[in-house]
């Protein structure tokens, strides 16, 4: 087994086919989103494949060591870079094509009304683990 990160971004990717930002859906829209992201991850418990996953927030801080006795530098409340990261899921499976397979069907989230997202995905593996590939 290979343990992957699914990293969702809220940009900095290239712009998805239902390309309408979250804060313009509906309350149902945003429900039926969450709710597909939660019964994936079910489905994933119920054959061992999921390990752990979050939304988070668009807000951020990024923080940085300043030198010796120096408090961290911070850049404030509001990161001026183009990627920010909307969540993540952590899957552990048996050959890398798995795991392009589930980011495909993550991928697949409904959006603006309710079509799928298309959006684009990072899959990263873990270090050191290195991911079977079959052909």
């Amino acid at each position: 087994m290979a343990k992957y990160l699914l990293l969702k971004h809220y940009r900095g990717a290239p712009a998805p086919a239902n390309d309408v930002p979250m804060d313009q859906w509906t309350p149902d829209e945003v429900s039926a989103h969450i709710q597909y992201m939660n019964d994936f991850a079910a489905r994933l418990e119920k054959t061992g494949e999921f390990v752990d996953g979050q939304a988070l927030a668009p807000e951020g801080t990024w923080v940085r060591y300043d030198g010796e006795g120096r408090p961290p530098v911070t850049d404030g409340p509001f990161a001026e870079t183009k990627d920010l990261i909307a969540g993540w899921m952590v899957i552990d499976v048996d050959v890398y094509e798995r795991a392009v397979e589930l980011a495909g069907e993550l991928s697949a989230a409904p959006g603006a009304g309710g079509r799928p997202i298309h959006e684009w995905l990072e899959l990263r593996p873990f270090m050191g683990a290195h991911p079977t590939v079959t052909e």
